[in-house]
Formats: C-alpha cells, structure tokens, sequence
C-alpha cells in the first residue's frame, strides 16, 4: 500500500512539474515582402512612391505591358492562368498590382494575395479581352459598375485564337479596343480559393472556350515550388506561392536593401533617372522609349493585319475549293444522269 502511494504521489509530482513548465513553441516560416524585394531587385529597380509606398520599376523593353508582353494564358484548375516567360514572373503577375506611371511607365505595387492573374476580363461576340487591376483595387471594386480603366490598357483577342501559347502573334491593334471594349460585358467568374479565403475571377468558361475556338481545352495541374521561379512541363505548372504574411507591430518593417528616390511632382524636365549598370534604353532616353514604343506598336498592328489577309486568303482559298468540289459533284451527277439516256440511245440504235 505504501509503495502504490509514493507510486501516485511521485506521478503527480512529475505531471506537475510538465504543466508548470513553458512549451517550446513550434517554427514557422514566415514569408513577408522582404521575398519580393530580394528576388526582384535584380531585375529591376525599387523607388518609395508616396501613393504606395515601395513600388517595383522592371528593366523591361520600352513595349512592355502587364498580362501582354512575354506570356500566355493556360486553363489550370484554378482558372485562367498567366505563364510568363520572365524568370521573375512568378511574383508581379500573381501578387499585386499595376499601374501606369507617366514616367517609370508600367510600375508594380507588392500585396499578399496570390492569384492566376489579377485583371479585369470582358468578352464581346467575337473578342476576349483583359487589362490589369489598379492599385488598391479589390475584386468586388474591380467588377462593379463604376470601376473603368482606359482603353490602352487593354490587350484584346479574337476568340477564335483565345489559349494559343504564341498568343502574342494575335493581339488584335489597340486602335480596335475602343469599339470592342464598348461593345463588350464583363466575365463575372468569380472563385474562392477556401484555404486562404482569396477571391479572384477565373476568367473565360473553359466550356465556351472549347466551343469558340474547336480545341479541346485540358487543365493543367498547379503544383507548388519550394524556391522562387515557375515551370511548365508534362501539363504541370509549378510555380512559387507562399502564403504572405502582413507585417506585425512587433516586427521590424521589411524594405528594400536598395531604394532610388521618387521622381514622382517633379517637371519632365528636371527628372533625371538613377544611375545603374546596363540601364534599359526606357531609363537612359525618356524620348527613345516613346519612339520605340510606337515603333513596337506599329509592328504588333502590321503584324495583326498581316495575320488577318492571311487568315482572309485562306478563307478564300477555302470557298474557292468548295466551288470547285460542287462543281466537280455537279458534273459528276449530270455524268450520272446522263448515262443511262446513252444506254437507252445505244440499245435503240442496235435494235433498228
């Protein structure tokens, strides 16, 4: 009997002395903006605006345009999704927003929200088009009533070639976006990612899709990458997409090792722009960049007209075949009609 209590009283004393000591906490990782000032730094450049705080300025070409330049959707089984070709594409084309700087041109603004692509789908009777949420903007600001964004902004398809991987050769000119967008509604395809509550617009149906342009449209599995960069292969897009995590009071404030100045209020004239090592010809000479965007804009309507009389030929080439084809059947036919008559005329003629 003894020897059971001091059994009972040593198992309280050890049990007390577990729920009187501190539990080691679990590690986590936590992912802030400090990865998207880290691994974009070397592509471009960051500057403090005093709208958005840290903003991203890439060493692009002078063309360059968000969800445009240098990518392509494919259908995964989160939606649309944008594949871009940049190695640092994983980060500006999933978190954040765009906008339009008369100076920097197209800057992008850091927030925590992944996506498969943070813009504004519309569709017409014969066009799909998108153009890249504002700063701020939520999806419930962004597909209502009053939220507009310019015409030049948008990038424009015919549904016919919407889902090519080269859909670069098939933007429609920019001086069409007015009649189309104009004539278009908004694809209100709305989606909740569960496990982090993110509500974001999957874009176009996949059924319409397939209907619209005769392809079978197969989704792509989205996998996760453990370090940050993207790939697709075997029908498998992997791509970086930690969760991040808003800054704490407790924390101290994530920034940029590197940050230029704002030019932002300052006249044209007076703005000179950061000196950097193999600075983009858009940095060195504000009037070359608009030229060469011009230039580039040119070339992407020459490019589409020139697709459009090819696509024209061939449909003249194809009902010039079908005439052809009819009139071979139509002879054909009369051949058929035709030979029964000579057989009734032979017979006579051998019986008189």
């Amino acid at each position: 009997m003894k020897a059971t209590a001091k059994i009972f009283i040593m198992f309280l004393a050890v049990n007390s002395v577990i729920l009187m000591s501190p539990q080691k906490a679990t590690a986590q990782v936590s992912i802030n903006f400090q990865i998207f000032y880290d691994d974009l730094s070397p592509y471009g450049y960051w500057i403090d605006t005093p709208e958005y705080g840290y903003a991203w300025v890439p060493d692009v070409s002078a063309s360059f345009t968000p969800y445009r330049t240098n990518g392509y959707w494919i259908y995964t089984n989160v939606g649309w999704t944008w594949v871009s070709n940049y190695s640092w594409g994983w980060a500006p084309f999933h978190y954040g927003r765009w906008y339009y700087d008369p100076y920097y041109e197209w800057i992008w603004i850091p927030s925590y929200e992944w996506g498969p692509g943070w813009v504004i789908w519309r569709r017409s009777e014969d066009y799909y088009g998108w153009a890249p949420i504002g700063p701020g903007i939520s999806i419930t600001i962004a597909y209502g009533s009053g939220y507009r964004l310019p015409y030049n902004y948008w990038t424009c398809v015919r549904d016919r070639d919407f889902g090519r991987t080269n859909i670069y050769n098939y933007y429609v000119p920019s001086s069409n976006n007015v009649t189309i967008i104009n004539n278009s509604t908004v694809i209100n395809n709305i989606q909740r990612d569960y496990s982090t509550q993110v509500r974001y617009n999957a874009g176009p149906n996949r059924t319409e899709i397939q209907s619209r342009t005769g392809r079978t449209i197969s989704p792509v599995t989205l996998r996760e990458k453990n370090t940050p960069g993207q790939n697709l292969s075997n029908r498998e897009l992997q791509i970086y997409r930690p969760r991040v995590e808003k800054h704490r009071a407790t924390e101290r404030e994530p920034a940029p090792s590197k940050i230029v100045q704002s030019r932002a209020g300052q006249p044209a004239g007076e703005r000179t722009q950061p000196k950097r090592e193999n600075q983009p010809a858009r940095q060195q000479q504000p009037q070359q960049q608009r030229n060469d965007k011009q230039i580039q804009q040119q070339r992407d309507d020459q490019s589409a007209r020139q697709q459009e009389a090819k696509e024209q030929q061939s449909r003249q080439q194809q009902m010039q075949q079908q005439t052809k084809d009819q009139q071979v059947k139509q002879q054909q036919m009369q051949q058929q009609r035709n030979d029964p008559q000579v057989k009734q005329q032979q017979k006579q003629k051998k019986n008189d």
